[in-house]
């Protein structure tokens, strides 16, 4: 009778595993359509610079000092940054890209050497663009992830960060996948269905965009069309799977006492995606910080709250005698 139990669960396993291998194969995805390459979607003032192999989209203004280099968050872009542009640019140059995945920078599939989405390469290239630009120091403005990335740069190359604005940044939540499920994630099933599901971000777009804002009635059909863009991109989808592959938590708030820089967290009274008692404690543990809570505000002060945002920025800067 045992034996029959256990040789009947034995089966059952089997026929599970069988089907574990082989269904994913059997789901079909149909191709993405009404899809361009990135530079088809650029504006007159977009421009596509090659760092580390990859082309980059990137948008300038201003000039002279201090240098400004903008990094948005996950599901953003550079037009994120849209509202504060110009009055950086009264302050010094700035400079903003799409990270690896978003915007209209290039998605590779392919490639030899470090993944492209990791993030050690975004440090790359932020460094590279300084490199381009003949930039020494740059003052790193990034929201959310972008705030991580930002930090990581800081870390690695501290010659070339004078200082740092950190917007609702994500220190405390993490970043990427659990370890134990990663390879998972990289088998040849996760790999043909990943991209099925951030297709989602089709649907639950609008609603993502929603959460990020404390006043959703302030999102315009602009701002809206704009998130939108990104999602005309060739094969937009297999990027953002590669990108989802490729994250990992950096530990951030385990290297706080090695940040000796002057910085500025940012974040909105009402940010239900990093909370804003996150950015608080942050600015608390980090060693030369100061902190600009923006009332009526979620995730995205720069967007919501631009005005605001900038009187924080500036009161910053004189503090800083920039």
């Amino acid at each position: 009778m045992v034996r029959r139990i256990l040789r009947g669960v034995l089966i059952v396993l089997v026929v599970l595993l069988v089907l574990a291998l082989v269904v994913p194969f059997l789901v079909p995805v149909p191709a993405l359509t009404d899809t361009r390459p990135e530079r088809e979607l650029a504006d007159a003032d977009s421009q596509f610079i090659e760092i580390n192999g990859l082309d980059l989209h990137v948008k300038t203004r201003g000039q002279g000092e201090p240098v400004f280099l903008l990094l948005h968050g996950f599901g953003a872009s550079l037009y994120s940054w849209n509202p504060v542009m110009e009055p950086f640019s009264q302050l010094g140059r700035v400079i903003a890209f799409d990270r690896p995945a978003f915007g209209l920078t290039e998605r590779p599939l392919a490639w030899e050497g470090p993944n492209p989405y990791s993030p050690d390469a975004q440090v790359d290239l932020v460094i590279g663009l300084l490199d381009h630009f003949g930039v020494d120091q740059a003052i790193l403005v990034g929201n959310s992830a972008g705030g991580s990335v930002a930090m990581q740069t800081a870390l690695t190359h501290p010659g070339r960060v004078s200082a740092l604005i950190l917007v609702d940044p994500a220190v405390y939540t993490g970043g990427g996948s659990p370890t134990w499920i990663r390879p998972l994630l990289r088998t040849p099933q996760a790999r043909r269905l990943g991209p099925l599901f951030v297709r989602q971000i089709q649907q639950r777009g609008p609603q993502l965009i929603e959460v990020a804002w404390h006043d959703p009635t302030r999102i315009t059909s602009e701002t809206l069309e704009l998130y939108k863009k990104a999602l005309q991109a060739d094969h937009w989808d297999q990027a953002l799977w590669e990108f989802t592959l490729a994250s990992r938590d950096l530990d951030l708030d385990q290297k706080l006492a090695q940040f000796n820089l002057p910085v500025l967290v940012i974040t909105g009274d009402d940010d239900r995606i990093v909370p804003t008692a996150d950015s608080i404690r942050l600015a608390g543990e980090l060693q030369d910080a100061s902190l600009s809570v923006i009332e009526a505000a979620g995730h995205v002060p720069h967007e919501e709250k631009p005005e605001a945002f900038m009187d924080a920025v500036r009161q910053f800067l004189k503090n800083l005698s920039l």
